[in-house]
């Protein structure tokens, strides 16, 4: 009966969207909140409309009953939720760094409004979370992404069973990677807080009547951004060889 309703050649199309589209809603900067969902959908649709005839050889026949071709979307959705996100813990590697600094350098409350989250995030998170996204363009990343998102349909066929273990069992080692990252980001910012508290430390033991509070928050934030502007070039290259070092694995490169 779907064979009467569905012509073969629509069906392969929205098979192909299912994941195609599901990536593109959770892939880094295609997928931020900022972006509109119509732009993205377009987007899927055009990338849909280049790749089915290439992947029209793994492309399963058309099921005889309704339940097989949700059971078939679904599963097509999963893969294409698993691979978008896959980006999108990495790229949470800058958030932790991003707050940690903060929190070093005495602007954890210090809140602004984060276009890529839609809340409030500190002032060095928001800066890293945009930096980021502008560096995985320019370094082409972005070609990474698209580039597996293409090559997933050697490694997952549509209409296998996603190995849903094997998803779990990756996402569980990209977050602990992830979190990592974004404290090795953070370092230098850890070790100057930590002998910026020991020396405020030991000149309140020396030298108790000075008012420690008024003169060690200025010194604080200056010292924050200090570090910050001879750290973030060499941070963001770093992230952008992490990025691609940890995407590659995650898929089995």
């Amino acid at each position: 009966m779907l064979q009467e309703l569905l012509p073969a050649d629509l069906f392969a199309f929205f098979l192909v969207f299912a994941r195609i589209g599901s990536v593109m809603m959770m892939m880094p900067g295609f997928g931020e909140r900022y972006v509109s969902p119509r732009f993205r959908l377009l987007l899927a649709g055009a990338i849909t409309l280049l790749i089915t005839p290439v992947i029209a050889g793994v492309l399963p026949p058309l099921p005889s009953s309704p339940l097989s071709l949700f059971v078939l979307l679904f599963g097509e959705i999963v893969v294409g939720l698993f691979f978008g996100t896959i980006g999108r813990i990495i790229m949470s590697a800058l958030h932790t760094a991003g707050t940690v600094m903060s929190f070093q350098s005495g602007l954890a409350n210090a809140l602004t409004f984060d276009p890529v989250s839609s809340q409030q995030a500190a002032m060095f998170a928001l800066f890293l979370s945009l930096a980021g996204i502008l560096f995985v363009f320019v370094t082409d990343l972005h070609h990474l992404m698209l580039e597996a998102m293409v090559m997933s349909y050697s490694v997952l066929e549509p209409g296998t069973v996603p190995p849903i273990d094997d998803f779990s069992q990756v996402i569980t080692r990209l977050v602990a990677d992830s979190f990592i990252l974004g404290v090795q980001l953070a370092a230098p910012f850890i070790t100057v807080g930590l002998v910026f508290y020991l020396g405020i430390g030991l000149l309140a033991r020396l030298m108790p009547q000075i008012q420690i509070f008024f003169i060690a928050l200025p010194v604080q934030i200056f010292l924050g951004f200090l570090a910050f502007a001879l750290s973030v070039s060499a941070m963001l290259l770093w992230f952008t060889n992490r990025f691609e070092e940890l995407f590659t694995a995650s898929l089995g490169g």
